[in-house]
């Protein structure tokens, strides 16, 4: 989205998805016991999927902790897990799963001594602790919204999480936990213009089923749309609140049969929802069940967080932060840096500055954000960005003043 195109109109589509949508299930049972370890044991090192469907749950991966505390909770993993599915609303057979009474099978292991080597400072070829895995990961910040988040993306996490407050509250007592939204919106080059088509799909009780057509009642569709998406929209950007917006509700017509009865879920199929709903690029690692040794999340997290900061600066309107790794290796093998002609500043010269302002070595990132708490189950549910919070801290933009310093520096340097 350069300024060269900014007369060009089109239209951008992102999507969210409820913490009842079987994946999402799947990332915060992972992410439960992931917080349930790292309350005991900080450097517990946890990788753990886990799989919904029918009646069913199963826990696997590989986890190794340093403590008796950390070892019980462990130990408990099937009640953790159960407590997270009882949290999100699947408490009952008339809906098809109930987190107190599926199946429960665990398949954990301690993690491979091989890649342990790697990552433990100084068991290694490195004294420093490497980064658990190779890879790139990518952090994305624009001006669209007051979080620097893209606005599509925004709005649809938005919905679904005031769709859960509603059906938690009763105040749409018809509401089960799986749901999907999904927002489009016109641009005009950089700029968002308006709403374009806003999409709701929403399990629901039988109750709500119009016998007469066998699809959504009017009535239902008509409570979405006044309850839970004139509100958000109201509130999030009320300069597009009019009567143009398209609205799609239950478009298959009914949505009765949902969450891990109506579809396998899995951890980590949702990477896209997680980030920036399609906006900026995505290295393919998933967040959910990892520990922050793992930089397919902290070092995500981190590129966000410079990404957000150079934003937030006015040194680009529009960022995006790749950073890579080599397993087993401390310092990032590659830092590039794109805003999009959105800066007067260089890429090359803002990846320079990034290095200098920011710390990028696992362990640095880890001890910069204080990741090793348990914070993580919040992140599995609408979104790991954009989003408020003392657990969030690679939402902060505390580096602000040091960015504009040192592009100050550059410019008299170079003067």
């Amino acid at each position: 989205m350069s300024e060269s195109s900014s007369q060009q109109r089109y239209l951008f589509t992102s999507e969210s998805v409820s913490m009842g949508h079987p994946d999402k299930v799947s990332d915060q049972v992972s992410d439960a016991i992931l917080d349930s370890l790292l309350e005991h044991d900080p450097q517990a090192r946890v990788a753990v999927e886990t799989l919904v469907t029918t009646d069913y749950c199963m826990v696997a991966g590989e986890v190794t902790v340093h403590n008796d505390e950390a070892m019980k909770a462990l130990e408990n993993v099937e009640n953790t897990a159960r407590q997270a599915l009882v949290s999100i609303g699947y408490t009952s057979e008339d809906i098809g799963f109930n987190g107190n009474t599926c199946e429960f099978v665990s398949r954990i292991h301690p993690q491979s001594e091989d890649i342990s080597q790697g990552v433990t400072q100084g068991a290694g070829l490195h004294d420093e602790q490497g980064a658990g895995d190779q890879g790139l990961m990518f952090g994305f910040a624009c001006d669209e919204t007051k979080q620097l988040m893209p606005l599509p993306i925004h709005l649809s996490h938005r919905l679904v999480e005031y769709m859960a407050e509603l059906r938690e509250s009763g105040d749409i007592n018809w509401l089960y936990p799986d749901a999907k939204s999904q927002v489009t919106v016109a641009y005009e080059g950089s700029v968002p213009v308006a709403l374009h088509t806003i999409v709701i799909s929403t399990q629901h009780s039988a109750d709500v089923v119009d016998n007469a057509t066998n699809l959504l009642s009017q009535a239902a569709q008509d409570e979405i749309i006044e309850k839970v998406i004139k509100p958000v929209i109201l509130r999030e950007c009320p300069q597009f609140a009019d009567d143009k917006v398209i609205y799609h509700i239950n478009p298959t017509g009914k949505f009765v049969i949902g969450g891990p009865h109506g579809d396998c879920g899995l951890t980590g199929r949702k990477i896209i929802v997680d980030t920036y709903g399609g906006r900026g690029r995505h290295g393919g690692g998933a967040f959910s069940g990892k520990d922050p040794s793992k930089v397919d999340r902290s070092a995500a997290y981190m590129a966000r967080h410079i990404a957000k900061n150079i934003v937030a600066s006015g040194l680009a309107k529009e960022c995006e932060v790749q950073l890579a790794y080599a397993i087993g290796v401390a310092d990032p093998v590659s830092v590039c840096v794109n805003t999009f002609g959105t800066s007067e500043i260089s890429e090359h010269e803002l990846a320079k500055i990034v290095q200098r302002v920011f710390p990028l070595k696992p362990a640095e990132i880890i001890s910069y954000l204080n990741l090793r708490r348990p914070v993580f189950f919040q992140t599995a549910r609408h979104g790991h960005f954009g989003r408020d919070g003392a657990g969030f801290t690679w939402e902060q933009t505390n580096r602000v003043n040091d960015l504009c310093e040192a592009a100050r520096q550059l410019q008299l340097a170079s003067s």
